[in-house]
């Protein structure tokens, strides 16, 4: 499909770059936890209302969505930005690092921008400034969406790009392909890393619960032992990845991350309980695992006597890249940031909540260098030391706002 030549917004990007680093680092100082981003939302509608964007607030909680009509009629185009921040305490030396704390799981705790939503809030705000400025070259309507927790609702509530869906955020207009971006503090600046299909994992939890029989612990054969079950169903679900799943075809994962069982040292207990995650890329090998995962921790618990049952729970869908909307954008891409600055990627087993927008409508989502060249040391998301070069947030914006004309202006 052909492009038309769009118009050279060179200017607007580099009027816009400052403004971008500002609203980053005010953003950046004052993070806040999913479904309560109150001064964030508040920010961003400013921001919006002040161009001349319609405007809808308190979507999925605090959820801002701005729509953007050009001045000719076409398609409509989703972009996607997460808005919220991570219970995390930040011990960096940025001069506007947070001080912020906040409740979480009853505990106070420090929150930070530790995964980089702040860049991606400044960067689609950026956005709607360069687009709005240049309505008479859409060919169609954009819709802003400013999603609250993308890393998950507070337990007890919904939220997150699932709630947004249900709530109608890709209808009334309805989108035909959405696009979004992720910041990477371990990619250099200028760079942008994308994948087709599958790129980032569906995450599923898991609950395993064993039972078997109680006994003295010194007299293990008038009992059944939920331990050693549970030893042997770990085991054996390690299998599932390391002799049943094609590996070749892509990654998945099986981990164990808690075990809960007995209260003292020579009791064996009546029961255990097992919570771990899933991992998977492709459709085909999240049922198998699945399938295989509850057949298997039944069979070996009754081997050993006892009774096991497996709960499976998905968190959020596989991160599809449509690969006919990658090969039609791939050039905007390409041509913004550089031939030789596009990478063709691998999977990543993280997991994003955008992968429920991609679920109805083709959606295009990538990587966008944030890390300082030559930095040989950088820190890897969700922890304190977590950095974002604020260098790499133009390309962000350009990329954005490239894609979006390009899509629309197709074949005009």
């Amino acid at each position: 499909m052909a492009f038309a030549q769009g118009p050279n917004l060179e200017d607007d990007y580099k009027a816009v770059e400052p403004k971008v680093i500002e609203w980053r680092h005010d953003i950046h100082q004052n993070p806040e936890l999913g479904n309560r981003e109150f001064r964030t939302a508040e920010k961003i509608a400013n921001h919006l209302r002040s161009l001349g964007i319609e405007l809808t607030t308190g979507v999925a909680h605090t959820g801002v969505v701005g729509v953007l009509k050009g001045n000719k009629p076409g398609k409509v185009v989703g972009l996607r930005a997460d808005i919220d921040a991570l219970p995390v305490t930040e011990r960096n030396d940025l001069p506007f690092k947070s001080t912020v704390t906040s409740e979480f799981l009853g505990e106070k705790v420090g929150v930070m921008h530790a995964c980089g939503h702040d860049t991606h809030t400044a960067i689609l705000m950026g956005v709607a400034e360069v687009l709005s400025k240049n309505k008479n070259q859409i060919n169609g309507t954009v819709k802003f969406i400013f999603q609250p927790a993308e890393e998950g609702p507070p337990p007890g509530e919904e939220g997150g790009a699932l709630l947004m869906v249900k709530e109608g955020v890709l209808k009334n207009p309805d989108v035909d392909a959405i696009f979004g971006l992720h910041i990477n503090s371990q990619t250099p600046v200028g760079t942008i890393r994308y994948k087709a299909g599958g790129t980032m994992a569906a995450a599923q939890s898991f609950t395993i619960t064993v039972k078997g029989k109680q006994s003295h612990g010194s007299q293990p054969w008038s009992g059944v032992d939920p331990i050693l079950i549970s030893a042997k169903i770990i085991d054996g679900l390690q299998t599932i990845i390391s002799r049943e799943a094609n590996l070749t075809n892509e990654a998945a994962v099986i981990t164990v991350g808690k075990i809960k069982s007995g209260v003292r040292f020579n009791i064996i207990p009546e029961s255990a309980e097992m919570i771990g995650t899933i991992r998977t890329l492709d459709y085909d090998m999240k049922d198998h695992i699945n399938k295989r995962m509850k057949e298997m921790v039944s069979t070996i618990a009754k081997a050993y006597g006892g009774e096991a049952t497996c709960e499976i729970k998905d968190a959020t869908d596989i991160t599809f890249n449509d690969p006919d909307l990658v090969a039609q954008m791939l050039p905007t891409l390409q041509r913004v940031a550089g031939k030789e600055n596009v990478v063709n990627g691998k999977a990543v087993t993280g997991a994003e909540d955008f992968s429920y927008f991609q679920r109805e409508v083709p959606g295009f989502y990538f990587f966008l260098g944030g890390m300082t060249p030559g930095n040989t040391t950088p820190y890897p998301h969700h922890t304190p030391d977590f950095k974002i070069d604020d260098a790499g947030m133009q390309l962000g914006v350009k990329a954005m706002t490239e894609l979006t004309l390009d899509y629309l202006n197709a074949g005009k």
